[in-house]
């Protein structure tokens, strides 16, 4: 399969083709691809991403499915690249992975099939869509600074053409251990599908990425911490964390928290009242509990209210 990426050579933003160990350029020139500076593959005008799509996350998050997915918007200033630093602000805590499979738009796209998404589909990349969850119960409703803030969207090493999504593995490794481990065969709409969805209210152009959603385990990681995705047929998407030169500034907006929504969201299927109760926050009448259900056990609704009936609709924040 063709493996293109986009890379710093001698100073200059340039395409070259993977050819095993080494990347080529159109003139020939040829640099390790161990060692080279990469660049985010594709330039984007937008980044869609769904929400939950992998039945693994929401088995874990006692969740349910809506009737169809829902998507939110990562700024192009979060663009990030293979083997760059990923930022964690200071005064900010719960930074989570979240791996992922990046569809990348090849052709203009408007009011098409599904039948008709993969010829509009240049071909796929690995991404990592970063949460910084420290906003959670500020930003819920639009996830802007929870997933995009900047560079909390590396996406890379390359674009790779004439891949079948089919029954693909996924797995996020942090510091060389296995933290998720997740097939495409889980996700409940698959990548034509969600092309065709969006373009039928939205023009898709060349280079765009949409983030077809996560496997379970999601989970913080650590300044120093090494993260990488690994996709069957993609490659590898390495990053470091670091600390932010600065802290997020106190004199204006609301400030980084840890409330209960914050921390349940963070931790995932380790957190303390998971299977027990809904997480109680301003975030969490987002999404609704499988728990409400049955009523619980003493959990509260998606709003926050015991008792309170839940909206399936509603279960979309999470991602």
């Amino acid at each position: 399969m063709p493996e293109y990426r986009r890379i710093l050579l001698e100073g200059y933003p340039t395409l070259v083709r993977r050819e095993g160990d080494e990347l080529v350029s159109r003139d020939g020139r040829r640099v390790a691809a161990d060692t080279a500076v990469h660049l985010p593959p594709v330039e984007p005008t937008k980044i869609i991403c769904v929400h939950l799509n992998y039945r693994s996350r929401v088995e874990e998050f006692m969740t349910r499915l809506p009737p169809a997915p829902t998507y939110f918007h990562k700024p192009v200033t979060a663009l990030n690249a293979h083997g760059a630093d990923v930022v964690r602000p200071e005064r900010c805590h719960w930074l989570n992975y979240e791996g992922e499979i990046a569809i990348v738009i090849g052709r203009h796209c408007r009011n098409i099939s599904v039948d008709e998404a993969a010829d509009h589909i240049a071909g796929y990349t690995i991404a990592n869509d970063y949460g910084l969850h420290d906003f959670r119960d500020t930003d819920a409703g639009s996830m802007l600074r929870v997933k995009g803030s900047d560079t909390l969207c590396p996406v890379g090493p390359g674009l790779v053409t004439d891949w079948d999504f089919h029954d693909k593995a996924i797995r996020t490794l942090v510091n060389g251990e296995v933290r998720q481990d997740g097939n495409t065969a889980e996700m409940e709409w698959d990548m034509h599908y969600l092309v065709a969805d969006i373009a039928r209210t939205i023009t898709l152009v060349p280079g765009d990425i949409l983030l077809s959603g996560t496997p379970a385990n999601s989970r913080p990681v650590e300044p120093g911490d090494v993260v990488s995705v690994e996709v069957e047929g993609l490659g590898t998407l390495t990053n470091r964390i670091v600390t932010g030169p600065v802290p997020v500034r106190d004199d204006v907006g609301a400030q980084p928290s840890d409330s209960e929504e914050v921390v349940s969201t963070a931790l995932g299927g380790d957190w303390e009242f998971r299977g027990i109760r809904a997480p109680r926050g301003p975030g969490a009448r987002h999404y609704a509990s499988t728990l409400d259900d049955d009523g619980g056990s003493g959990g509260a609704g998606r709003r926050g209210e015991p008792g309170e009936p839940a909206d399936p609709a509603s279960a979309t924040e999470l991602s």
